[in-house]
């Protein structure tokens, strides 16, 4: 005859079947994520590649010099050599110019130079033609505020002499021949440029005509005679060679005053 069961047993054991079923249940696998470990520092290797490597110099330190050329244009890195060999001329003097110095001055790669002039007669006889160009615009300017030939004539001798005084190191650059190559374009179209206003000046002195590339020997000659005479007077002025003179004057008279009388003094005793 078979037992009667209480409902409270059967509950005890239906729970504990279901817990050992449980027990022995296979584990689910877990939806979170795995939790990632810390990446491991990797050394730095020993040498970049070369597409990405920066320009360093012989030592291993980034080159200075290169990162402010690379923010220059082609143009612009050009002028500012110029700007910098202008500094170096007006400072240390032609001695002291070299396409090293350039380069240092400017800020730029030691190649610089050389890539845009060639060598250092290149840099300054396109040195020399800014000063020339310059040299010429100052003339042409006084020469504007002048009403007759003969008054236009003397202002550009005043400006003449003017430039040379303010930009000493430039003009003895700019009538240094052994030093300039006379066939650079960019010097050979400044000078023709100022030589075209002084045969333009002796031309109007003369009231004809005066074509700079042909010249009678009339012509050719006031030419010669006009520009010895400013350009000796400048040169002898710059070397400290009128001092002596200067200081025999009555007190009051300057170079300029000077010069002024050299430019009207007659040639020929007074009568």
């Amino acid at each position: 005859m078979a037992k009667l069961r209480s409902p409270a047993r059967d509950k005890a054991t239906a729970a504990r079947a279901k817990v050992k079923k449980a027990a022995m249940a296979p584990k689910k696998a877990s939806t979170k994520a795995p939790r990632k470990a810390a990446p491991k520092a990797v050394p730095a290797p020993k040498a970049a590649s070369k597409t990405s490597a920066p320009q360093t110099s012989p030592l291993g330190v980034r080159s200075s010099a290169r990162r402010a050329e690379v923010r220059y244009h082609h143009h612009a890195l050009r002028d500012t050599l110029l700007v910098a060999a202008e500094r170096i001329l007006e400072r240390d003097g032609l001695a002291g110019l070299t396409l090293r110095a350039t380069a240092r001055e400017a800020g730029v790669s030691h190649a610089a130079p050389t890539h845009h002039f060639g060598d250092l007669t290149g840099l300054v006889s396109d040195l020399a033609a800014i000063g020339f160009a310059r040299f010429n615009a100052a003339m042409v300017a006084a020469a504007a505020g002048a009403a007759t030939p003969l008054e236009q004539a003397a202002a550009r001798a005043r400006a003449y002499l003017a430039y040379a005084r303010a930009h000493p190191a430039m003009y003895l650059l700019m009538f240094r021949t052994e030093r300039l190559d006379l066939n650079r374009p960019a010097l050979r179209d400044a000078t023709n440029a100022a030589f075209a206003g002084l045969t333009g000046t002796i031309g109007d002195l003369r009231r004809e005509a005066v074509d700079s590339q042909s010249l009678s020997l009339d012509q050719a000659a006031g030419i010669v005679r006009a520009w010895s005479l400013v350009h000796g007077y400048t040169t002898l002025l710059l070397d400290g060679r009128l001092a002596e003179i200067l200081q025999r004057l009555p007190p009051g008279v300057d170079a300029e005053t000077l010069f002024g009388a050299v430019l009207t003094a007659p040639l020929r005793p007074p009568a």
